[in-house]
């Protein structure tokens, strides 16, 4: 990621550069006053709070998601198509799951299941799906991508936080470059920012104290009231009320009360669990109740990638099995956490891959990748859920009824943020881009 990096003995350091802007560390990351400016009309003012506390929680299933062994089974096929699981039903009447997800089955009225999501333009990397966009792809000509931004980055242009204290788009990964799409031409002012990095960054470090921020706070005011005194110079007014900002921010512990979990109940907890999933899951939560916009979350790179018995992440039967109730058990705790707060209909939670597997099992107990179709699971957002939307053949191989594109989800979660789909941003060469491309439109199925 690109952004500004403070020397070594700063206190904090954040990649997003507008956001290091806008919460005002700029000044703490110790530019100098024409960095600062410089850096201020590169950020723009396109942010736009918006009505609500609207939010986003996309939890990426990288590798590719088996949707016929989980969200759309095929009991009657035969066993080569139908693979090594049993069905079990859900809360939506004749809808059912494959075994290994009784808790998504449990709360499936609260769901909307997608099983027709035409991934077509997508490939093995997060591009297509995360930026919601056809025209954004896998090239390996050093372009991937095209230059358009992820959704995540989208949103931190048209909408910005909740809280200006905290960034508007955070990614909680391990493997970034593989699991995270950025903001493409749009610009870094825009990048998600590194949430397993930034933990941490803004508790006050051993030595330094509030009184002593507090003095220093003082010497800068007098300066820049004798510099004002001289010749009137509006930027060092303005320099002056970014470092205060950043002060404040430090001394109030925003980001890093939204950081700390430790203050969440035992029973709260338990119901996440422990597993790396689980864990981003619930500091998902906790950055959205903050103000946070927009959070991307991955458990491990590639580990949906069940390709067979022969390569890390093992076949269906040995390596999506045990990882299955993991994922149900996180979709399920953060349902229900959301709704407990009464912040589920405020927050659209995503669960979703960059394609699906194929129809029949192969030689090595696996299936490989398949961008003809997968299914895609949503939740709150004041949707219409307790429905199935789309359907596939009875291989599951084609998409049958109700094609949903990756430019229709891209239109659906902007529209939950408040955002203009009419919007564009300006790319390099002076063009303007749509937001939503290729005649994109909000599912219609979730009102």
């Amino acid at each position: 990621m690109h952004g500004v990096s403070p020397a070594s003995r700063d206190l904090i350091s954040v990649p997003s550069r507008r956001w290091f802007l806008q919460s005002g560390l700029s000044a703490l990351g110790g530019l100098s006053l024409s960095q600062l400016m410089n850096l201020q009309a590169a950020s723009g003012a396109d942010t736009k709070s918006g009505s609500g506390k609207k939010s986003v929680i996309l939890f990426w299933l990288s590798g590719g998601p088996s949707h016929i062994d989980m969200w759309d089974p095929k009991p009657d096929a035969p066993s080569e198509i139908r693979g090594p699981y049993a069905t079990i039903p859900t809360k939506i009447p004749g809808v059912h799951f494959g075994e290994h997800l009784p808790l998504q089955a449990s709360i499936a009225d609260k769901l909307s299941i997608i099983r027709s999501v035409d991934c077509s333009s997508s490939n093995h990397t997060p591009i297509t799906m995360q930026a919601g966009n056809p025209l954004a792809r896998r090239t390996n000509d050093g372009k991937d991508g095209g230059g358009y931004p992820s959704m995540g980055s989208v949103a931190a242009k048209f909408r910005g936080a909740n809280d200006t204290d905290l960034p508007p788009f955070v990614g909680l990964a391990d493997s970034w470059s593989s699991d995270v799409w950025e903001s493409g031409h749009m610009g870094s002012d825009f990048a998600p920012v590194k949430g397993n990095e930034l933990k941490g960054r803004f508790a006050m470090p051993p030595g330094i104290e509030v009184k002593r921020l507090q003095d220093r706070d003082s010497i800068r005011r007098q300066l820049d009231q004798f510099g004002r005194s001289i010749d009137n110079d509006q930027t060092l007014s303005r320099s002056g009320r970014f470092t205060q900002q950043a002060y404040d921010l430090v001394l109030s512990g925003k980001v890093q009360k939204a950081f700390n979990t430790d203050d969440e109940s035992a029973a709260t907890k338990a119901a996440y669990g422990t597993e790396s999933i689980a864990q981003k899951a619930l500091l998902a939560r906790r950055l959205v109740e903050a103000g946070v916009s927009f959070v991307l979350v991955s458990g491990a790179w590639g580990y949906f990638d069940h390709h067979g018995d022969n390569v890390r992440w093992k076949g269906i039967e040995k390596g999506l099995t045990p990882l299955l109730p993991r994922v149900d058990r996180t979709l399920y705790a953060l349902v229900n956490d959301l709704e407990t707060r009464g912040m589920l209909d405020d927050t659209l939670v995503l669960m979703m891959g960059e394609f699906g597997r194929s129809p029949v099992i192969n030689k090595e107990a696996g299936r490989d990748h398949w961008t003809n179709v997968m299914s895609m699971v949503l939740a709150g957002g004041g949707l219409n859920h307790g429905q199935v939307i789309g359907s596939t053949d009875r291989r599951g191989g084609a998409i049958e009824s109700n094609p949903v594109r990756p430019q229709d989800l891209a239109a659906t979660t902007f529209r939950h943020l408040g955002i203009d789909l009419n919007s564009h941003w300006v790319n390099n060469q002076g063009r303007p881009i749509p937001i939503v491309a290729e005649g994109g439109r909000p599912i219609p199925e979730l009102g």
